[in-house]
């Protein structure tokens, strides 16, 4: 197929934490490619899918949370879904409905306010993506459409249920209808562009929060420290979860060390159905109380690094 005949962009998906971005980032590209739980906040960093839609390669870009930043992790967040935003070609804003139309007045819909005035500042146009929307009543929804489009920054208004499939197969043909003519950037069998170590990661992130849900606040996170490959094909992979207070290893590990090996055979499994080989996962467990504001983990997340307000 020749560059004359094919499309290839980029296409930013933002929304307020929690509005379904990643799931729907999912659904589009067909496999896991962003990690799902109930935080929100869950996405720290730019993931790449890439979906197929015909002669057209779509490459979203699903985005950390858009919200009022207080720490220097949330500002770098923040700043990261802000610039995705500006190299895309199209993009799209995930909202709540449910959030929308049953808390007008939430925290929900003010970062959603935050995130329409900050596209009108920088003069982009985007798509309305009405997430969710299964659980609402047409006379629900519909006040809720009106609304927003009221604003003046969307072109196109959709409404979805990522988590169930409803509507997303129109929303992918709109998005390759937006992308330039141009040549594929990935081969046509490629859904993720993230690196085998931040991805092992990211899954080991996924399991500690669906394991300790509120037991364990945003005081965590995990880094691949190595990556082995073994000579009948296998990887071995040693990781480590760093927390903030000792109390909080000790949530971790559990009783016996029971809670991190069971977080560790739910990412062994995952990993290996991603990687499609063994793995020899390792976990270990740290305390830094200031891992947050350590350089090195903000340059393997791809994120800038804060200066100090």
């Amino acid at each position: 197929m020749s560059s004359e005949q094919t499309r290839c962009g980029f296409v930013a998906v933002l929304g307020a934490p929690n509005a379904g971005k990643s799931t729907l980032v999912n659904a589009l590209v067909g496999a896991k490619v962003s990690i799902v739980t109930q935080k929100v906040q869950t996405t720290r960093m730019q993931v790449r899918g890439i979906a197929m839609k015909g002669s057209a390669q779509i490459v979203f870009v699903d985005t950390p949370g858009i919200f009022e930043p207080k720490r220097r992790l949330d500002r770098a967040m923040v700043q990261s879904a802000w610039s995705g935003a500006a190299d895309a070609d199209a993009v799209l804003l995930v909202v709540d409905a449910d959030d929308q139309a049953n808390k007008p007045s939430g925290k929900a819909a003010e970062d959603t306010a935050r995130i329409i005035d900050g596209l009108k500042e920088a003069g982009r146009k985007a798509a309305l993506v009405l997430n969710k929307t299964d659980s609402l009543p047409r006379a629900q929804l519909l006040p809720v459409a009106e609304a927003l489009n009221a604003t003046g920054v969307f072109e196109r208004i959709f409404m979805i249920s990522a988590l169930k499939g409803e509507g997303v197969d129109d929303l992918a043909a709109y998005c390759a209808s937006l992308v330039p003519p141009g040549p594929w950037l990935y081969p046509e069998d490629q859904v993720a562009d993230i690196p085998s170590r931040l991805l092992a990661a990211e899954i080991t992130r996924e399991k500690l929060y669906l394991r300790l849900h509120d037991e364990l606040p945003y005081a965590s996170t995990v880094v691949t420290d190595s990556w082995k490959e073994m000579k009948d094909g296998s990887a071995r992979i040693d990781q480590t979860i760093y927390v903030e207070r000792e109390g909080q290893k000790g949530i971790v590990i559990g009783k016996n060390g029971q809670t991190i090996k069971v977080i560790g055979e739910s990412a062994r499994r995952e990993m290996e159905d991603m990687f499609g080989r063994r793995i020899h996962l390792f976990l270990h467990t740290k305390v830094s109380e200031r891992w947050g504001e350590q350089q090195q983990h903000y340059r393997e997340w791809g994120l800038e690094f804060p200066k100090d307000q």
